[in-house]
């Protein structure tokens, strides 16, 4: 088993402890360490420690593997640049035993896929995505580096989603709509126009409200 370390300890964080558990129960491939958050140091959430702040990654001196599970794209980047200067390090990528997925989807170092989602044929997700509960990616879609899809969201064929992109719980992205830089779409909001970077979208159809 390898030893595996979570950097956040939140609600997210906890999820993602329980789907390192759902994949021990079919293999045993991960010995969950702790969690990494200065705010909780010391406690014990759901049974697994509160390591503390990156004083312990920085004072680790054996390999570790390092999942991030905060879900603000901003911040997560700030994070994985932050670790990666460690020479122990390096990054896991977590599938939940429940996903259903071909074998011609690549997913980059570092990304999280939840319970219940669905990914179908030729989809490529980059480096530190989350695709959160209950998801669905339709065939040719590329989600690029850094990107966080909410729970229940449903991306359709032939999508693109650029860097740092979020998209809020149950929303819809039709087939053959771009998604470009660091762009928010609101939960519930219906994707029909391509959206330009730095907006925030809502509604259906999804219109940009303001710019970041």
């Amino acid at each position: 088993m390898k030893d595996l370390v979570l950097i956040g300890a939140g609600g997210f964080g906890r999820e993602v402890a329980w789907l390192v558990d759902n994949i021990n129960k079919v293999e045993k491939v991960w010995n969950l360490v702790g969690f990494i958050d200065p705010a909780h140091k010391g406690e014990s959430l759901n049974g697994v420690p509160v390591l503390g702040g990156m004083e312990w990654l920085s004072s680790r001196q054996s390999p570790v593997s390092v999942v991030c599970t905060i879900g603000n794209p901003e911040i997560r980047s700030k994070v994985i640049a932050e670790v990666s200067i460690y020479s122990t390090v390096s990054f896991a990528t977590l599938i939940d035993p429940s996903v259903i997925m071909s074998k011609w989807v690549e997913v980059g170092e570092g990304s999280i896929i939840c319970a219940g989602s669905i990914l179908t044929v030729n989809i490529s997700i980059g480096k530190h995505v989350i695709v959160n509960l209950d998801c669905t990616v339709g065939h040719d879609a590329t989600i690029n580096d850094f990107c966080t899809l909410y729970p229940s969201v449903n991306l359709s064929g032939n999508t693109h989603l650029k860097s740092y992109v979020e998209l809020g719980t149950g929303s819809q992205v039709i087939q053959g709509i771009n998604v470009e830089d660091r762009t928010i779409v609101g939960a519930g909001a219906v994707v029909v126009r391509n959206l330009p970077a730095n907006c925030t979208a809502v509604g259906s159809p999804a219109k940009p409200i303001k710019f970041n």
